[in-house]
């Protein structure tokens, strides 16, 4: 019997009625103590962000234009890089994994480095301490790609703010959505100053879609919405065999680059008072689950190191090949169960994005092998159980 009802790929923080009231506009404010910060930066989108940042940074060191991105990432970074008018430039990954490589880190950057961008991707914390030492001998600046790690910490402080800059995302399914929004913050306090002389131009017309579009997110992102609003768009660009679309990988035509209004920023405002308990929940969930995804023969899950408390939105898989992924996704992806890949390609291998240089074959061999499951509240025990079977029948077909 096909499903009525449809998990989400992540685990977004649900909104409530009462958040929609009109209240004053402390989101910023808020989300600066949650983080720990001095001060946050309120931005239309994770994108615009890192727009401001990297503007801010090109600002106080002209004379560089190279911006160092991880193989595999999202692609709206590279976008946003060419959007600030600098040169985005690839280095590859670690084997088997989306942390930069050391190694080719220290042969990537030089006297054009601009700034370096570690990705704390699916909520895990990666090595910023190391990256930093890199970029710093190469006189760059470092910027936390934090966009799916609200909340994540490295000991007692918040990712975003061991480099020099770091932003976070408030898009739809994140753990805290205005549908699209994002946070900088910076423990420079001449970085900050620099970001706050960016100007965000006031747009009537975009502001009222937002408004629009996080009314029908409040109104429909639950497991009976969803399978409307989300699982039907998604079968119907896998039966078309459009992967990219079927993530929401394909590339808008421009980035949208605008002030937050009012009414949204007071959404946030009220939403993220209960962030906190919503991350615990999702914390117990990943540990629960944990040792049962793990007990799966070719099946590597990605966790935390020492001193690291991640963030759970999915848990992020490596399989053995892609022959034995993508047997997995035959079986699950249309199933409304919360199973997805997060970005199809590597970094160089959007046609949209145009060329970058950099060689990245770890990054590609990550994109062929990697898939995720959604760590959701809405998805039960008896649906998960069904996920990891799954996965040890597709293990087992394999030679």
């Amino acid at each position: 019997m096909q499903r009525r009802t449809e998990i989400p790929p992540t685990a977004g923080l649900p909104l409530r009625w009462r958040d929609l009231l009109p209240r004053p506009p402390r989101l910023a404010k808020r989300a600066a103590s949650f983080l720990g910060s001095d001060d946050a930066l309120l931005t239309c989108s994770g994108s615009a962000a890192l727009v401001i940042a990297l503007r801010a940074l090109h600002a106080m060191a002209p004379s560089r234009r190279e911006v160092v991105m991880p193989g595999y990432t999202c692609p709206l970074v590279g976008l946003a890089v060419r959007r600030a008018g600098l040169e985005p430039k690839l280095c590859d990954t670690e084997h088997g994994g989306f942390g930069f490589d050391p190694r080719q880190l220290e042969a990537t950057c030089n006297e054009r480095t601009l700034a370096v961008l570690p990705t704390h991707l699916a909520g895990r914390v990666v090595d910023v301490a190391t990256i930093s030492h890199i970029a710093g001998n190469a006189g760059a600046f470092v910027v936390e790609d934090a966009a799916q790690a609200l909340g994540a910490r490295v000991g007692d402080d918040s990712v975003g703010m061991q480099g020099d800059v770091g932003f976070f995302s408030l898009a739809a399914g994140k753990g805290l959505s205005i549908f699209e929004g994002g946070l900088l913050v910076s423990r420079r306090p001449d970085v900050r100053r620099a970001m706050g002389d960016v100007q965000q131009p006031w747009r009537l017309d975009w502001e009222l879609r937002r408004s629009a579009e996080l009314l029908g997110y409040a109104a429909l992102y639950h497991p009976h919405g969803l399978r409307r609003a989300y699982g039907d768009p998604l079968r119907r660009a896998l039966a078309r065999g459009e992967l990219v679309q079927a993530v929401g990988d394909d590339m808008p035509d421009g980035l949208p680059f605008h002030r937050v209004g009012r009414w949204r920023n007071g959404v946030g405002s009220a939403a993220i008072g209960r962030l906190p308990a919503f991350l615990a929940a999702g914390n117990h969930r990943a540990v629960r689950r944990l040792p049962r995804l793990r007990a799966i023969h070719g099946v590597h899950v990605f966790g935390d190191g020492p001193g690291q408390h991640g963030t759970w939105p999915y848990f992020l898989l490596r399989l053995c090949d892609r022959a034995t992924r993508d047997l997995a996704m035959d079986a699950l992806w249309t199933g409304g169960q919360g199973v997805s890949r997060l970005f199809i390609h590597a970094m160089a291998d959007y046609p949209a994005l145009g060329p970058i240089p950099g060689d990245v074959p770890n990054a590609r061999d990550f994109a062929a092998r990697s898939m995720t499951i959604s760590n959701s509240p809405w998805l039960d025990d008896v649906t998960f159980e069904s996920i990891c079977r799954v996965l040890e029948r597709v293990a087992r077909a394999r030679p």
